[in-house]
């Protein structure tokens, strides 16, 4: 099935791209884990950031799913919480561990992972959920093995933001098959690793969580999709003429997305399975986030 041949082009591309164990050491070493002043680290802050209301309470036991390199839960890990990083090829998280970088992984499908029931208080699926041939699989994996909830970061799709956009989609298509193409150019996009992109959206996670009978989401749009080739070499301050571009742009939509004219590049979705209280509901508005209430199902107990 098409399924399987995507996550065997998943697993394969690592180690095409860093054949041996040395190659992969290298990126480590050159990697923006390793220079906090970079331009990728900043951007990389941007994502991690969201993580910050959640990380108060210490010594919580955090899964991260799809960590490749072992950064998201090297994050957690500093911030006083436990964290395994997960992955479908754990070839670059062997050599995480080995450098420190990580102190637990497993081999894991998202699909199927292999824990019991409420195994992690939390779990974190950062910029990798796009990549899985069947997401919501993965979904309803990540919300049975976690214990409090769960945290998924991705591109969020536009469209549902923007009903101009999509009136003007839909008028072009009644007209003729596929002509909304032309100014919704991304409707389907490809990765070269062999997977469509799925973007998330607010509304698919309210219906996940009330389709659960779930009492919480909370939602937090971000703008960091500024990263390029090279971006782990460069500082990030603002004498350097190419973080000074990004900054200001970044800035730019910031405004815009205040103002409810854009919406944001990324979106931060939290599901919570166990409601959060007071503090940590007020931590996660001072943060920005914006707190969903689902209603019981007043079907069932």
């Amino acid at each position: 099935m098409f399924h399987k041949e995507s996550y065997e082009l998943h697993e394969k591309w690592y180690n095409e791209k860093f054949p041996t164990p040395e190659a992969k050491s290298d990126y480590f070493k050159k990697s923006r884990y390793e220079d906090a002043g970079s331009i990728g680290s900043w951007l990389q802050r941007l994502f991690f950031d969201c993580l910050n209301p959640l990380l108060k309470n210490k010594d919580q036991r955090w899964l991260t799913v799809g960590d490749a390199y072992g950064f998201d839960a090297r994050y957690i890990l500093k911030n006083g919480n436990k964290a395994t990083a997960s992955d479908l090829n754990t070839d670059f998280l062997s050599i995480a561990h080995h450098e420190g970088i990580v102190n637990d992984f497993r081999s894991e499908n998202a699909e199927r992972l292999s824990f019991t029931d409420d195994s992690y208080d939390f779990v974190l699926c950062k910029e990798s959920y796009h990549h899985f041939p069947r997401p919501y699989s993965a979904l309803y994996e990540m919300i049975r093995v976690s214990k409090k909830g769960i945290v998924v970061i991705e591109p969020q799709d536009p469209i549902s933001k923007m009903p101009l956009l999509l009136f003007m989609v839909n008028s072009l298509n009644a007209i003729k098959s596929n002509l909304g193409s032309s100014i919704w150019k991304n409707r389907f996009s490809y990765e070269p690793v062999g997977n469509f992109v799925y973007k998330v959206s607010e509304r698919e996670f309210e219906k996940f969580a009330a389709g659960l009978n779930l009492p919480m989401v909370a939602f937090k749009k971000i703008n960091p999709n500024f990263y390029f080739s090279g971006a782990e070499a460069l500082e990030a301050n603002m004498k350097n003429k190419k973080f000074r571009s990004i900054y200001l742009k970044k800035s730019f939509l910031d405004v815009l997305l205040k103002l409810k004219i854009i919406p944001g590049q990324v979106l931060s979705a939290i599901v919570f399975k166990q409601l959060p209280n007071e503090t940590e509901l007020q931590d996660l508005k001072n943060d920005g986030y914006k707190i969903v209430n689902i209603p019981k199902n007043p079907y069932i107990n």
